[in-house]
């Protein structure tokens, strides 16, 4: 990774919470910082004052340029399962998704539920061009029996607890959790599923898992735990945050709370608002399409799309959740469930929210760059001079096909493998780091 902590940006167009995309701007960065924006700025040449070398010219040609984006929702793998992921090559598939920040689960061996491993964590991302923000267990060992060290692990920097993949299923254990999370204030992430009426639903209950003879995981399953959720954050205060929300009333269960003006926040992936449980019949059970939650009806994608529209729904993330192609290439039902996301998140965010535009652009960018950062309470970062510069440079219409060749993921398991994609990211700057896409790929 080479540095390039002196950088003019040229013909960009900002997108962020004030501004639409509809202005050009140039920018220039010095050691890391945004020193001038304005139009027709001139390069500046070798011996002209600049701190740390030679500045480099980018031409935006018209692209888009926002605060970094961020995935609050990733899997990178590492302690234990480095065959899969790492921090270093989950922060290259971010980068090359245009993601300048991750939040990682702690389904790690072992688990991140002590603050040496969130310490870990942090020394692996050390240096790297994608800040990596750990979150830590909810219990011991991921075990669901007894609470973690979560005040110990916050100050470390943890930015939020979660047992993800595994529910918290003890109904006495998340109540204590939200109690931590109202004096520490962070949020609680629960992977809303009752395990009895979910176990072992290889995919989405419904007319399609009928017709296939597979046993499915019904909707309830996942409505049960956020109702218990949310009953929970009203009692105790705490910040409840309802991982990969997937169903239509679900989505209205945020939605009511909200409107009681609970401490709950949701989010959801691509992968709920593209696509239907109607694929596993079409890909004759392609295990590239087993995720959990499932893969839905048609109605619950377009109540995900509803949810995105009126602010039910407050963050874009990717779940991304690598798989060794042998793990996957086994029958559907003894699949892992779960995909990778990060390089393909964008374009399906462009298919299905903005070219359609069910969403415009700046309502998009909050919700990937924003609102992941607001819930975890972490500064937002700032297009403007005195800033340190952490930019994604993006557009919504190039073509690309996601490849093996172009994966920098150490996993290949998306159902978007070899698929022709529109819209992508072109760029990141973040730490005096500026990573182009094209040799990213």
């Amino acid at each position: 990774m080479s540095e390039h902590k002196n950088l003019l940006i040229t013909n960009v167009y900002p997108v962020d919470e004030q501004r639409d995309g509809s202005e050009s701007v140039d920018i220039r960065v010095r050691d890391g910082i945004i020193v001038e924006m304005g139009t027709g700025l001139a390069s500046e040449a070798a011996g002209t004052g600049a701190s740390s070398g030679d500045e480099q010219l980018f031409d935006g040609k018209g692209a888009y340029v926002s605060p970094g984006w961020m995935d609050m929702h990733v899997h990178l793998r590492e302690p234990g399962f480095e065959h899969k992921e790492t921090v270093r090559t989950g922060c290259e598939a971010a980068a090359a998704g245009g993601f300048t920040a991750v939040a990682c689960m702690p389904n790690t061996y072992p688990p991140i539920h002590t603050r040496d491993v969130v310490s870990y964590i942090l020394k692996q991302a050390n240096g790297l061009p994608v800040d990596v923000y750990p979150i830590g267990t909810v219990s011991k060992e991921r075990a669901g029996k007894s609470i973690a060290e979560m005040a110990d692990m916050k100050e470390g920097g943890a930015v939020a607890f979660s047992d993800d993949g595994d529910p918290v299923q003890d109904s006495r254990l998340m109540r204590i959790a939200l109690e931590y999370s109202a004096m520490l204030g962070v949020p609680v992430i629960n992977h809303e599923e009752d395990l009895p009426l979910s176990r072992p639903g290889h995919m989405h209950e419904g007319r399609v898992s009928t017709r296939l003879g597979l046993t499915g995981s019904p909707s309830i399953a996942e409505e049960v735990m956020i109702a218990r959720d949310i009953q929970l954050s009203e009692l105790t205060g705490g910040h409840v945050h309802v991982a990969h929300i997937s169903t239509r009333k679900g989505v209205q269960l945020v939605r009511e709370a909200k409107m009681k003006g609970l401490k709950v926040t949701t989010e959801v992936c691509p992968h709920h608002f593209d696509l239907t449980d109607e694929e596993i019949d079409r890909r004759q059970f392609h295990t590239n399409w087993k995720m959990h939650p499932p893969l839905r009806t048609v109605d619950d994608v377009e109540a995900m799309i509803e949810g995105l529209q009126d602010g039910t729904i407050d963050a874009i993330c990717t779940d991304h959740a690598p798989h060794s192609v042998d793990e996957k290439d086994v029958e559907f039902i003894y699949a892992p469930n779960g995909i990778i996301g990060l390089e393909t998140a964008w374009s399906i965010v462009c298919k299905r929210l903005i070219n359609s535009a069910k969403l415009s652009l700046q309502e998009v960018i909050v919700k990937m760059a924003v609102n992941p950062r607001k819930i975890l309470n972490i500064p937002v970062p700032v297009l403007a001079v005195g800033e340190a510069a952490n930019l994604t440079l993006f557009d919504t219409t190039s073509d690309w096909v996601c490849s093996k060749e172009n994966i920098r993921s150490r996993s290949v398991n998306t159902p978007w493998l070899d698929e022709k994609l529109t819209g992508r990211a072109l760029a990141i700057y973040n730490k005096g780091q500026f990573k182009i896409w094209d040799d990213l790929h």
